[in-house]
């Protein structure tokens, strides 16, 4: 599957080669010319691609030469990586080097013209690599293809026929949606409209079709809709064949001679056939199920939705989607109906329906505990449970079973119709950058909790996010991808908390992430018998693993992290496998047990993130990792005994995302106002500082947090010290003086998002951020009560989220005054639960005219 990604690969590579910034890199180095003929060397090869990946899975001879492909391309990304290092050293140099310091280099390794010669050779030898593989290319017949154009891949077409007995565990959500279909339409207004629009959403294989079978043929629709209408969309959704699809399911029920034979629609001209669609619809109560919708075109949908609006007063539309955006936008109702998983009950009576014959599963005790286990790994996705249960029908030996369960999702026999392949067809249909994306979360165990912060910095250290721009950070980068994978229902737990987001993945979609990463990521553990070969990005859930040998082919590993807060890295695993690993991009060390990083630390040039996030025994790190010009990330928050940061920070001059815990009083404040690419300052229990920034500009900063320095006593936040600051997060600061209104109102930040947490009251500062602030996130304030009126001033806000303050009382009377406002949740809140409860709380009217309103215990 890994293959999959070469696109990606090369397509990242060129956008590389062509970049300005990249061009200027590569003449400062002297290796422009040489670069230029790989980039068409590279795009000579890249146009057959996507034709390549497509045609893989049958051809066991073309999926060889993508591998040998992806090699070079793996060869070919570290050789332009040097480039950068290179540009950046010299930059350093330049900027903070000594006399001494550049006669050095003259006589090093590093010598201008020696580095020049070894990498035009390097280059070189690439060039002619890919040349000698593309040269067999046209001996596979592939089609040229410069656009990533994904398109679903074919499911087979719905019908609307259903067993109701097979059905198990969907009743509540069978009279739900009836409920939903026999309400009169209102609109916004109150008054009535001609049809509404009920969503059912959900992964591929939670049963979102059959529950619409269920619907469809209950007797009150029956009765209710004179007019019923099954279509499967599935892949297209083309404006003609939706309209002959629905007239075809029309046609089942309505009379008329006017309507031209079935066999001659296609033939008719669109004008013609809607025509004929109206005519048919019109005066008539209907029900329209549009099964299996993947089109995210808002005017094709719209197209449609105009031309069946001539249906009587009560009409119904049903969509069955995998994306809730999709959703969204087809939806009239107040929600939509999100499908949940299966009880454990329920998915062991389907389990047992699929593997027995009936009435035998009695006599099968010990099979039945057994099919207890395999079930639990379905997570109530009857898909899984059914696949598993058939694959087992007429076996009664205990081994065969035992052998089931203990194998993953991911290693089982799949038919077309299993669950992988359902899942597949969502990844199919990804982009390749997306895809890529998604592959990379194989490398947290099941059931993470996942942060954005985290997830954006792996992946911009695996060069998986666009090149970055003034408008932009990696973050925001991080937050698209990670809001269309969310569209596609990839990720669920979703909870977004102002300046980040956590969410989990359900886990059949982490065995999909398995699946479709193997040979490229990988999770060790104790069951593991063998690290893949070539395998670069490597995850470590366990302690105590071998860490006395590294394989040659393992030492081009790109990441290594441990992603368990209970599992950390020791000194052994250190010298052992990092410091052999000389391509490392991303080195997670959170939670390590190592009193010190080697000197050679500072050899990793290409590292571009590292953590040492929780380490209560490191005290110092070695001066060399200064030297690391491409870091991007360094996270040393929670170094509870680190008693100062390295010298000479100024000299990491790519550096975006600062976390710092320290002993130090007194920050080295004149280095971090040099890192002119530091938009991420998080400052945390650092007991001994008093004061912060108080005579230093950051210029780039954008999110400044401080948390848990209960003696601070300043921090200037006026645009003078943070001109471009947007989000602000305090938490834990006993003196809230020092958050008291700017005197100089041409001097007031113009945030956006402000986190507050652990405070008796919210700051009169506030105020002075009416106009500009978006986002208010006030979290784990136990001992507020209320909120104060004039929060209703706050003219610009549009999310306002309230988490674990369990003794606060009520929102301000006012809050209909927050016009912008179109998001508000509560959470964790006791006494405000009782009161705001949607439809039933006594104040639930003062809040009911907001967008989206998430209130639970």
């Amino acid at each position: 599957m890994a293959e999959s990604f070469i696109f990606s690969i090369a397509e990242s590579l060129i956008t590389k080669l062509a970049s300005r910034a990249y061009q200027e890199a590569s003449r400062v180095v002297g290796v422009y010319d040489d670069l230029q003929d790989l980039k068409s060397s590279l795009s000579y090869v890249k146009a057959v691609l996507l034709d390549a990946e497509q045609k893989q899975e049958h051809n066991h001879e073309l999926r060889e030469w993508l591998k040998q492909i992806k090699l070079i391309f793996y060869d070919a990304e570290n050789v332009l990586d040097q480039v950068d290092c290179q540009a950046l050293r010299k930059q350093v140099i330049r900027d903070y080097g000594t006399p001494k310091d550049k006669v050095g280099r003259f006589f090093s390794s590093s010598n201008p013209l020696v580095f020049r010669y070894k990498l035009a050779h390097q280059i070189k030898d690439i060039r002619k690599r890919i040349d000698r593989v593309a040269a067999d290319r046209d001996k596979f017949g592939l089609q040229v293809i410069h656009v990533d154009r994904r398109v679903v891949h074919s499911r087979e077409m719905t019908y609307s026929h259903v067993v109701e007995s097979d059905v198990i565990g969907r009743d509540y959500d069978k009279e739900k949606i009836i409920n939903l279909l026999m309400e009169p339409s209102l609109d916004n207004n109150g008054g009535f409209k001609h049809i509404s629009v009920i969503p059912i959403v959900g992964i591929g294989g939670l049963g979102k079709t059959t529950l619409a079978k269920l619907v469809f043929n209950d007797k009150r629709i029956t009765d209710s809709f004179p007019l019923k209408m099954w279509v499967c969309v599935s892949e297209d959704f083309n404006i003609k064949q939706l309209i002959i699809k629905v007239i075809n399911a029309a046609s089942n029920f309505v009379s008329t001679g006017a309507l031209p034979g079935q066999q001659n629609l296609k033939e008719l001209e669109v004008e013609q056939l809607q025509y004929c669609l109206r005519n048919m619809l019109e005066g008539q109560k209907f029900l329209l199920v549009l099964d299996d919708v993947w089109n995210e075109d808002r005017v094709k949908w719209v197209a449609l939705q105009d031309l069946i609006s001539v249906g009587a007063q009560g009409s119904k539309v049903i969509v069955t989607t995998r994306s809730p955006s999709i959703a969204s936008m087809m939806g009239t109702v107040a929600y939509s109906h999100h499908l949940k998983s299966l009880s454990p009950e329920d998915s062991l009576r389907l389990f047992v329906r699929w593997a027995f014959k009936e009435g035998e599963e009695g006599k099968y005790p010990d099979l039945i505990r057994i099919g207890r286990e395999i079930v639990d790994k379905c997570k109530g996705v009857p898909l899984a449970v059914r696949s598993l249960g058939s694959s087992l029908f007429s076996k009664h030996q205990i081994q065969e079973w035992e052998s089931l369960r203990d194998k993953e999702i991911w290693n089982l026999p799949q038919k077309e119709d299993d669950i992988l392949p359902a899942l597949k067809l969502s990844y199919d249909e990804m982009p390749s950058h997306l895809r890529q994306c998604f592959a990379f979360l194989s490398l947290y165990p099941k059931n993470h909790a996942f942060i954005s912060f985290d997830v954006a910095s792996l992946w911009g250290a695996a060069g998986l996010l666009p090149l970055q721009s003034i408008d932009k950070t990696m973050l925001d980068d991080a937050h698209q991808y990670l809001s269309d994978l969310m569209a596609r229902s990839f990720l669920h737990d979703f909870f977004y908390c102002g300046t980040f987001c956590t969410f989990k993945l359900h886990d059949l979609v982490h065995d999909l992430a398995v699946y479709v990463a193997k040979d490229v990521c990988q999770l060790v553990s104790s069951n593991t018998q063998d690290i893949s070969e070539n395998v670069l990005h490597l995850s470590f859930v366990e302690n105590g693993l071998p860490c006395n040998s590294i394989k040659p082919s393992l030492q081009g590993a790109r990441s290594i992290l441990f992603p368990d807060k209970e599992v950390g890295a020791s000194e052994a695993f250190l010298n052992a496998w990092v410091l052999n690993c000389t391509y490392l991009r991303y080195l997670d060390l959170s939670n390590s047990t190592c009193e010190t990083l080697p000197q050679s630390i500072g050899q990793l040039k290409h590292l571009r993130s590292i953590s040492l996030r929780n380490n209560k025994r490191i005290k110092r790190l070695p001066n060399s990792i200064c030297k690391l010009q491409n870091l991007q990330v360094l996270l040393l928050d929670g170094c509870s005994n680190l008693e100062t940061v390295p010298k000479k920070l100024r000299k990491l001059i790519s550096l975006q995302r600062l976390e710092i815990t320290t002993k130090q009083s007194i920050l080295p404040e004149s280095d971090i106002a040099k890192l002119n690419c530091l938009e991420y300052l998080r400052v945390e229990d650092c007991d001994n500082l008093e004061s912060l920034f108080v005579e230093t500009r950051l210029p780039t900063l954008r999110t400044l947090q401080v948390i848990d320095c209960v003696n601070l006593k300043s921090l200037p936040l006026d645009t003078h010290h943070f001109p471009q600051l947007e989000t602000l997060v305090i938490s834990g600061v006993a003196n809230e003086d020092w958050l008291d209104r700017s005197e100089d109102t041409n001097a007031v930040l113009r945030l956006k998002t402000i986190v507050l947490s652990e405070m008796v009251t919210l700051p009169h500062s506030l105020q002075q951020y009416a106009s500009t602030l978006q986002t208010l996130v006030i979290v784990g304030c136990y001992e507020l009560e209320v909120l104060p009126e004039w929060l209703s001033n706050l003219s610009s806000l549009k999310f306002l989220c309230m988490a674990g303050c369990p003794n606060l009382v009520s929102l301000p009377s006012d809050i209909h005054r927050l016009t912008s406002l179109q998001v508000l949740r509560i959470v964790n809140c006791t006494k405000l639960y009782g009161k705001y409860e949607p439809q039933v709380g006594e104040c639930w009217p003062m809040i009911s005219h907001i967008k989206q309103t998430d209130i639970w215990k």
